[in-house]
């Protein structure tokens, strides 16, 4: 098995008074960057757009930036917590420091949100409405239903997730946490499923803890 990937997470203040054109700013110059670009399964689906992410964090917020340059674009799930992994998504995976579950949060490319607390893919709660309504949101899309094939697009997106509603105390950071970030689009004409760090299963599957990275709060 591959060696697990580590990130650190810089602290950069006021993100979350940010425009998308202020973040990706300084998100370029001062976060650390990656690419989500292992294709764990290429037999079934050999395509791989390109994506690469940003990770930060405010004193009170997660924040995590995606760039995506691919062929297809799809968005249906207009509404919080709809099928968004459908549509042309970002992901981002990361445990419960203290007990044992795992949050994902799966944005769609014009902002679109499901989010959760698991024990398992199977065994899962949905962050109610209100509270996915914290998590703020960037797309460079319009929110709307796109569903386009056979050209290429570039979109950015970004969230800014309270560290609260993941597990964790702001003003009593862990060390680090493990974690991991997606790019899919299941129903799209060319589906795709890539991460950051790499996940050894037969067949497609995010939802698999143990193949997490680990973020470091610097």
């Amino acid at each position: 098995m591959k060696t697990k990937k580590k990130i650190n997470v810089p602290l950069i203040e006021g993100l979350e008074g940010m425009s998308l054109q202020e973040l990706d700013l300084v998100m370029e110059g001062k976060a650390s960057k990656f690419p989500v670009a292992e294709n764990n399964w290429p037999k079934q689906a050999p395509y791989s757009p390109d994506c690469n992410g940003a990770v930060a964090r405010s004193k009170t917020h997660l924040a995590v930036v995606f760039h995506v340059r691919g062929l297809d674009l799809r968005a249906t799930a207009l509404e919080d917590n709809g099928r968004s992994w459908e549509d042309s998504c970002c992901e981002f995976f990361v445990a419960d420091p203290f007990d044992g579950t795992y949050y994902n949060f799966e944005m769609t490319c014009i902002g679109s949100l499901l989010a959760s607390k698991r024990q398992s893919r199977l065994e899962s709660t949905l962050i109610p409405a209100e509270e996915l309504k914290r998590v703020i949101r960037h797309s460079s899309l319009e929110h709307r239903e796109w569903d386009a094939s056979g050209e290429i697009f570039s979109w950015t997106v970004a969230m800014l997730i309270p560290f609260d509603l993941i597990g964790i105390d702001s003003n009593d950071l862990p060390v680090s946490v493990r974690g991991n970030f997606y790019k899919c689009g299941d129903l799209t004409a060319h589906p795709h499923f890539l991460s950051w760090n790499p996940i050894d299963t037969p067949k497609p599957d995010f939802h698999r803890p143990e193949f997490f990275g680990e973020l470091i709060f610097g």
